[in-house]
């Protein structure tokens, strides 16, 4: 710990260090710039003889700080799942990062965090942490036979393993936009200390305008292509760097998630707070028979995910494992009376949805038709005004009518919803929308809270309302989109029977 506060200190200020060596060289003393070092490292090394941690019965303290004294103090029933994260320094000396979920949005500087802990005191801890879960150890772990697992380990490692991460599937990271947000903030680093300028000065540049249009093609077309090739290399690194060796165990109380390749992380989550899933499917994944999954929790991350880009049969038999050991039987329903088939995880991810009609599919393309109208009035618009637009530019608002009326079919298509009854489990809400970035949101009845049923100028004028569902877990909110009105009422009654009272 006494290595790792001042190293972690240190690469926070490597801007100004860098700064002070700069002015200790051009100073001619290069020990000026020692100074901020020392001072840099003197400050992570104090944080160790002034953070401590504390747990009783009721609360788990942490107090930290040297000019400012500050104690964070967390009730025990309050947290909801526990964080386990090891970068490489962590690793090469056996410690981790451990973080205490409550569900309640922190600032950075308050996120409780034990920092730079014994990994042998990891097991024992989050146990400690997560005991009004109700978790157990599973009886059949033998000490005898197993002396290497201890009882905390086992915690965390029994359970059905319902995901497991392969090789294979990093073929997907390209179909998203993770490798472009890796590769955009180095571009514009680049950009700003001048790239830009010492590429467009090259004598390259300067002689296109003397070459040929097929070499001029050829050079742009090379240059896409190497931009592809970068930004799929980033999204490939970043989603092994995350993802690797990921495995999902769910004991029936906590779900169990490890994950990552050089920093390695480990989140414990309370299944007593799941109400659902939602399967991500972007338009690239989509065509590619892929998607993700992501859970739908109280108190966690609205997207906190469980699977990253994987086959979509990958996708569907996780969600159907992590709802087998959550159906439970029905509150008034007869042992003997006739049930139809339990409601699984596949069900949910793959049952046909009720489309919403022909007035909805109007409102797509109306939608998508005013982008294609604002272009063509401001060609006509150039026209009056004088100008002459080059004969090819009259085909793009073709080409963009005929790009915005597919994506408008596509809206539609991905425009559903569908209840399905619970016999032996609770009632489901099906939700899907969206086209380049479609979601399939999968929410349990019991997790409702409140209905809302909105209706803008023109969907009063399309008979269309959109029904919202209010939760407390996850987005807090989630749409039926333009559904016909006389459907609203009872789709409410049919999820939730009797919330709409008395009228």
């Amino acid at each position: 710990m006494l290595l790792v506060y001042p190293v972690n200190e240190i690469m926070k200020y490597i801007p100004v260090l860098l700064g002070s060596i700069i002015v200790g060289t051009t100073s001619g003393n290069p020990l000026w710039s020692l100074i901020p070092v020392v001072l840099v490292a003197a400050f992570g090394v104090a944080r160790w003889f002034t953070t401590s941690y504390r747990i009783d019965a009721d609360h788990v303290q942490l107090r930290s700080g040297i000019v400012a004294r500050r104690t964070l103090s967390v009730p025990r029933p309050r947290i909801r799942s526990v964080d386990v994260e090891a970068d490489l320094l962590h690793r090469v000396l056996g410690l981790a990062v451990l973080a205490i979920g409550t569900g309640k949005q922190t600032d950075k500087g308050e996120e409780f965090k034990l920092d730079a802990l014994d990994t042998s005191q990891i097991p024992a801890l989050r146990a400690e942490l997560l005991s009004h879960t109700g978790q157990h150890a599973p009886d059949h772990v033998d000490a005898a036979a197993a002396p290497h697992v201890s009882r905390p380990d086992a915690l965390a490692e029994s359970g059905v393993e319902i995901g497991h991460w392969r090789a294979a599937w990093v073929r997907y990271a390209p179909l998203s936009l993770t490798g472009l947000a890796v590769v955009a903030p180095i571009a514009g680093l680049g950009a700003q200390y001048g790239v830009i300028d010492v590429l467009s000065e090259s004598a390259v540049v300067q002689h296109l305008d003397d070459d040929t249009a097929a070499i001029v093609t050829i050079t742009i077309a090379g240059l896409t292509v190497l931009t592809l090739a970068l930004v799929s290399l980033a999204a490939c690194g970043q989603y092994l760097a995350t993802w690797f060796g990921l495995r999902v165990l769910d004991n029936g109380t906590t779900l169990h998630l490890r994950h990552g390749l050089f920093t390695t992380r480990q989140i414990t989550l309370d299944l007593a707070r799941f109400r659902g899933a939602t399967l991500n499917e972007p338009l690239l994944l989509r065509a590619a028979r892929a998607a993700q999954l992501e859970m739908i929790m109280t108190g966690e991350n609205p997207r906190q995910k469980i699977l990253p880009q994987a086959p979509r049969v990958a996708v569907e038999r996780t969600l159907d494992e992590l709802l087998r050991s959550r159906r439970g039987p029905r509150a008034g329903a007869s042992a003997d009376s006739a049930a139809p088939q339990p409601i699984t995880g596949s069900a949910l991810g793959t049952v046909e949805l009720r489309r919403h009609g022909p007035a909805a599919r109007r409102r797509r393309y109306t939608r998508a038709a005013w982008p294609v109208g604002i272009v063509v009035v401001a060609m006509l618009a150039v026209v009056l005004t004088g100008g002459q637009p080059a004969p090819w530019a009259w085909t793009f608002p073709v080409v963009f009518a005929v790009v915005m009326a597919l994506l408008a079919e596509d809206r539609y298509r991905g425009l559903g919803h569908r209840v399905l009854p619970g016999t032996t489990g609770p009632t489901w809400l099906i939700t899907r929308r969206g086209s380049l970035d479609r979601n399939r949101d999968c929410l349990e009845a019991p997790g409702i809270i409140g209905w809302t049923v909105r209706q803008t100028y023109w969907q009063r004028r399309g008979g269309l309302a959109t029904v919202v569902a209010a939760t407390a877990a996850g987005k807090k909110a989630y749409r039926v989109v333009d559904i016909p009105i006389d459907q609203a009422a009872a789709l409410i009654e049919e999820v939730t029977p009797g919330g709409l009272g008395k009228r």
